[in-house]
């Protein structure tokens, strides 16, 4: 099976081929997407996402082998473009949330992304009032599920920036009163990536 990079690589000469990086990633864009601006806007970045990857496909990076941080940071900055979508989805969260923070380790995939989805809701209006910066590496993290390094790709920044702002982002969501850095559920992840250097 072809890589992406292989696959961006053909479709210099050959643009149909794109259409292969789409049926392989619109899934998991199209789902980050809606997490941040809901569903009525998601068809419209979404299109707008893809359509700005295969006009920039030529400085694709070949050295990655996945497309998926590219495109991921390619839509956090085409829904910089649609912010009363997302704030409305920010409102939204806050008005659905009914969930505490959950302590206690998820048992399984499906248990740990609604643990995550849970949290976030719980804590929308802290999150909603992160800067952009921070919000955007935080969101590529959980709901992108890309690791430091595909961060720091995703957002043309170094790692260790990614890093200073996810401990920023702990530290500014941790309860109020608390001398400490939250950990939440969704941030379990980070011991994984640890465990092969990638975390802070």
């Amino acid at each position: 099976m072809s890589t992406d990079s292989e696959i961006i690589e053909r479709s210099i000469d050959d643009p149909g081929t794109f259409s292969e990086i789409f049926e392989r990633h619109v899934r998991p864009v199209g789902g980050y997407i809606r997490r941040r601006i809901g569903s009525d806007a998601v068809d419209d970045v979404l299109s707008e996402t893809f359509l700005v990857a295969f006009r920039r496909r030529a400085a694709f990076d070949r050295s990655w082998a996945s497309a998926r941080p590219w495109l991921l940071g390619i839509a956090t900055r085409v829904v910089k473009n649609h912010r009363a979508a997302e704030a409305r989805q920010w409102r939204a969260f806050e008005a659905s949330s009914s969930a505490d923070v959950v302590a206690e380790p998820p048992q399984t995939a499906s248990e740990a992304r609604m643990d995550a989805d849970a949290a976030l809701r719980a804590l929308a209006p802290r999150i909603a009032a992160l800067a952009a910066r921070d919000r955007d590496t935080l969101l590529l993290h959980a709901w992108g599920d890309l690791t430091y390094e595909q961060i720091a790709d995703a957002l043309g920044v170094p790692v260790g920036t990614v890093r200073s702002r996810l401990n920023r982002v702990r530290r500014q969501l941790a309860p109020p009163g608390s001398r400490g850095a939250t950990r939440l559920t969704w941030m379990k992840k980070e011991e994984s990536d640890a465990a092969y250097g990638t975390g802070s």
